[in-house]
C-alpha cells in the first residue's frame, strides 16, 4: 500500500466539472445562431452530434465543406488579452471558402484546445464564433473544447473550424465557367484578415502591439488594427447566387493574389490585375516600410486590400455592381481575364514582378 493520495483527473490538470459549467455558459450564444435556419436544427443538439435537416429547398443539392484556423493572429490576441474577435475570424476563414462555390452556408462547428480552461476567456472566444455565425447566416451546430495540460503553455489556446453549406449542382461556380474577357471585381478586405501574422509579428515590437496610443500612420492603435476581424462575404455571395453572369470567386488568403486568383482559372487563361484600381489599407504600407518588405513579397503574402475577387461576364458587370451596391457592398474593377501565353504565370500584377 502507498500513503500517497489517490490521483484524479482534476489533479492531473483537467477539470471536467468546469468544462460542463462552461458548456452551460455558452449555450445562449450557440442558440442565438439557430435563427439563421429555423426548423432545420433538430432539438437542442444531440449528445454526441449536431443534427441539421437539409429539407427540400434544393433540387440537386451538393454539400460543400471547408475547414481552417486563425493562425498566429491568435498570438496577437492572446498577447493583448482580446479574445472576442478571433472567433469571427475563425468563422470567416471557413465560410468564405464555402461561399466561393456559390453555396449557402448551413452550419458551423468549432474546436478549441487549451492548456487550462479559463471560462471567461473561452466564453469570449465562443461569443465571437457565434457573432461570426450570425454574420455568415449559419448555425453554430456544435463544437468541442479540449483541456490539454502540459501541451499548451498557460494562457495559450488554438482554434479550428468546420463549415458546411449546400449548393445546386448546376449553380456551382468555378474555373469551367471563366471566359477570356471576363472582368474582375474586387471586394475590399477589412485589413490583414488572418494571414501573414508570422511575418507581422517579426516586424513590430511587443510594446508597439500593446500600445493604446493611435498609430500616426493608422489613426488607431496598431493592435486594434491588426485584430480587426476578417470580413465575411455572405451578403455579397447572396447577390451572386443564381446569377449566370458570375463565373468564379477567389477568396484571397495566404499566398495573396498570386496564390489564390489562379485557382479559379482554366490553365489557358490569366488574371491580370491593375494596382491602384482599389484602395490599399494603410496597414500594408506600414508593414512594407517597416519590414522592409518588397512589393512582390507583400502581394505573395497579404490580401493587399482585396478579400474576394469575382470573375464576371463583362456584358453584365454593371448589373452585378448595382446589385452589390443595393446590398451595401462596395466593389472595384480590378482587372480582367486574358489569354495566357506559354511560360506566363496564372496571375499577373502590373508593375509587380512575381
Amino acid at each position: 500500500m502507498t500513503d500517497r493520495p489517490a490521483l484524479t483527473y482534476r489533479t492531473a490538470g483537467v477539470n471536467v466539472a468546469a468544462g460542463e459549467d462552461f458548456v452551460q455558459k455558452i449555450s445562449k450564444a450557440i442558440r442565438s445562431t439557430h435563427a439563421a435556419h429555423p426548423g432545420r436544427i433538430l432539438g437542442e443538439g444531440a449528445d454526441f452530434a449536431g443534427l441539421f435537416r437539409l429539407g427540400s429547398d434544393f433540387r440537386d443539392p451538393v454539400l460543400v465543406s471547408g475547414t481552417d484556423g486563425v493562425g498566429t493572429k491568435l498570438k496577437v490576441a492572446q498577447q493583448l488579452g482580446r479574445h472576442d474577435s478571433v472567433g469571427i475570424d475563425l468563422v470567416a476563414m471557413c465560410v468564405n471558402d464555402v461561399l466561393t462555390t456559390g453555396a449557402l452556408p448551413l452550419f458551423f462547428l468549432d474546436y478549441i484546445a487549451t492548456g487550462k480552461l479559463e471560462a471567461e476567456v473561452m466564453a469570449a472566444v465562443v461569443e465571437g464564433v457565434a457573432e461570426g455565425c450570425r454574420r455568415a447566416g449559419c448555425a453554430l451546430l456544435g463544437g468541442e473544447t479540449a483541456e490539454m495540460p502540459d501541451f499548451y503553455e498557460p494562457g495559450a489556446y488554438d482554434l479550428a473550424g468546420f463549415a458546411v453549406g449546400a449548393a445546386e449542382r448546376k449553380g456551382l461556380l468555378g474555373p469551367d465557367r471563366v471566359r477570356e474577357g471576363d472582368l474582375l471585381l474586387g471586394l475590399p478586405s477589412s485589413g490583414v484578415h488572418s494571414n501573414g501574422y508570422s511575418l507581422v509579428r517579426r516586424i513590430f515590437a511587443e510594446e508597439e502591439l500593446e500600445s493604446e496610443v493611435p498609430h500616426p500612420d493608422l489613426g488607431k492603435p496598431l493592435g486594434q488594427v491588426l485584430l480587426e476581424p476578417t470580413k465575411i462575404y455572405s451578403a455579397a455571395a447572396k447577390v451572386f447566387r443564381g446569377k449566370s453572369a458570375v463565373h468564379a470567386i477567389a477568396h484571397i488568403t495566404g499566398g495573396g493574389l498570386p496564390g489564390n486568383a489562379g485557382r479559379v482559372l482554366p490553365p489557358d487563361l490569366q488574371a491580370r490585375f491593375r494596382p491602384g484600381g482599389w484602395p490599399e489599407p494603410g496597414i500594408f504600407g506600414l508593414i512594407s516600410r517597416r519590414g522592409p518588405v518588397e512589393r512582390s513579397e507583400m502581394f505573395r503574402t497579404f490580401n493587399m486590400g482585396l478579400g474576394f475577387v469575382v470573375a464576371v461576364d463583362p456584358a453584365e458587370i454593371e448589373t452585378v455592381e448595382t446589385a452589390l451596391g443595393d446590398a451595401g457592398e462596395t466593389s472595384f474593377r480590378v482587372g480582367e481575364v486574358v489569354k495566357r501565353k506559354e511560360g506566363e504565370p496564372a496571375v499577373a500584377i502590373e508593375g509587380v514582378s512575381l
